[in-house]
C-alpha cells in the first residue's frame, strides 16, 4: 500500500488472518508478517489478533505457538457437527475433529474465540439444528456466526442444483431456522450484535465491528480490500502470480474508487442496518444532512406499518422479522444516485 493511503502513525487496534486457510501457515511465516507490521505500525497493547482455522489445521501446541506470538483470537470453520453434512459440504474435518479442536482451544487458555455455523442445508433437521446449537452453548463457546447455506455460482453446489442432482436451497426452512437460532441463542445470554453473529457480553469481535461501523482497514495479499475510513476503496488483484510478481517488483496491483456522497449514504445504511444499534438518525444528520434524515425516515414508513423496522428519537433498526428481510430493506431504504 502507498504511504497517501495508509498512515505509519496509526494505531492498529485489531489484526485478522484471514481469507484462504492461514491456519496452514507455518509459525515462522505468521512471525514475520507481524514482526513487519509491528515495524510500518504502532500496535496497540490490547490490540485483537485473529486467525482463521480449519479444525483439522490446528493442535495444542499450534495453539500455544499462536499465543506466543501474540495470537488471542481464534475464528474456527465447524460448519456443522454432523459428519454427514460435512461429508456432504466436502469438508475435510470430522465432527469429533471439530469437538477436539474446540477443547484444544480452551485447554491452551484461549479465552476468546469463534465458530461459523451454516444453516439451512438440505439435509440439517431442525433437530440437528438443535444440536449443533446445544454443542456451542455447553462449551460457552464465546462468539457464533451462523451463515444460510448458499449455492453461489461456479460452485459444486450451483452445479449440482441446475443438474437436478441435488434440491433447491428451501428459503421458508432457512427463515424458520434463523429465528430459531435467534431465539435458542438468545435464551442462553448471547446477543444478536449483527444479523449473523452472536456473542457472549464483552465478547464482540472487534474487527468485525470495526467494519460496520465504517471505519478505515488495510488489507494486504491478493484479492485483500482496503478502505480509508471516508471515500477512496482499493482491492488488489486477485492473480497470485502477478500480484507476487509485482511485489517483487516493489509494486502493488491494485484498483481504486471514489465513493460518491451517495454510495456512502447507502453503504453506512446498508452496514448498519444490521447491528443492533442500528442506524444512528444523528450520524444521518451530521454527516448527510437534516434533509437526508427526513427523508430517510419518511422512507420507512412502509416498513413500520410492516412491523419490520422500529424507530426511536435515536435509531432506525429492525425488528425481529425484519431481520429476515434486512438486505431488501437495505436496498429500500437506498438514495438515488442523483440525490
Amino acid at each position: 500500500m502507498k504511504s497517501d493511503f495508509i498512515s505509519d502513525k496509526v494505531t492498529i487496534e485489531t489484526i485478522y488472518f484471514g481469507g484462504g486457510t492461514p491456519g496452514l501457515l507455518a509459525t515462522k511465516e505468521i512471525s514475520s508478517v507481524l514482526e513487519i507490521i509491528e515495524k510500518k505500525f504502532n500496535i496497540s497493547s490490547n490490540a485483537e489478533i485473529t486467525i482463521e482455522a480449519n479444525p483439522d489445521d490446528i493442535d495444542y501446541l499450534k495453539v500455544k505457538e499462536w499465543m506466543r506470538l501474540g495470537i488471542n483470537r481464534i475464528s474456527l470453520g465447524i460448519q456443522s457437527f454432523s459428519d454427514k453434512e460435512l461429508q456432504w459440504m466436502n469438508r475435510n474435518h470430522s465432527s469429533g475433529q471439530s469437538i477436539l479442536s474446540i477443547n484444544q482451544i480452551i485447554d491452551a487458555g484461549i479465552s476468546n474465540f469463534s465458530v461459523d455455523l451454516i444453516f439451512g442445508s438440505q439435509l440439517q433437521s431442525k433437530n440437528e439444528l438443535i444440536q449443533n446449537i446445544e454443542i456451542i452453548t455447553e462449551k460457552k463457546i464465546p462468539h457464533i456466526s451462523c451463515y444460510a447455506l448458499t449455492a453461489e455460482p461456479k460452485t459444486l453446489l450451483h452445479h449440482l442444483i441446475k443438474t437436478k442432482k441435488a434440491e433447491e436451497i428451501q428459503s421458508e426452512k432457512q427463515a424458520a431456522q434463523f429465528l430459531l437460532i435467534m431465539d435458542l441463542l438468545n435464551e442462553y445470554g448471547y446477543e444478536q450484535y449483527e444479523i449473523s453473529n452472536y456473542s457472549l457480553p464483552g465478547k464482540r469481535s472487534r474487527h468485525n465491528s470495526s467494519y460496520w461501523a465504517g471505519k478505515p482497514y488495510f488489507g494486504f495479499g491478493p484479492s485483500a480490500h482496503s478502505f480509508d475510513g471516508i471515500n477512496k476503496r482499493r482491492w488488489n488483484v486477485s492473480n497470485n502470480a502477478l500480484y507476487v510478481k509485482s511485489i517483487m517488483a516493489d509494486s502493488i496491483p491494485f484498483e481504486e474508487e471514489l465513493l460518491t456522497p451517495t454510495q456512502q449514504l447507502n453503504e453506512y445504511i446498508m452496514t448498519s442496518i444490521r447491528t443492533i444499534e442500528g442506524i444512528q438518525i444523528n450520524e444521518i444528520t451530521s454527516r448527510f444532512g437534516l434533509e437526508i434524515s427526513q427523508k430517510l425516515l419518511e422512507a420507512c414508513t412502509t416498513e413500520i406499518n410492516s412491523g419490520r423496522i422500529i424507530v426511536t428519537e435515536k435509531n432506525i433498526f429492525l425488528s425481529k422479522e425484519g431481520k429476515l428481510f434486512a438486505d431488501g430493506i437495505a436496498a429500500d431504504l437506498f438514495f438515488d444516485q442523483h440525490t
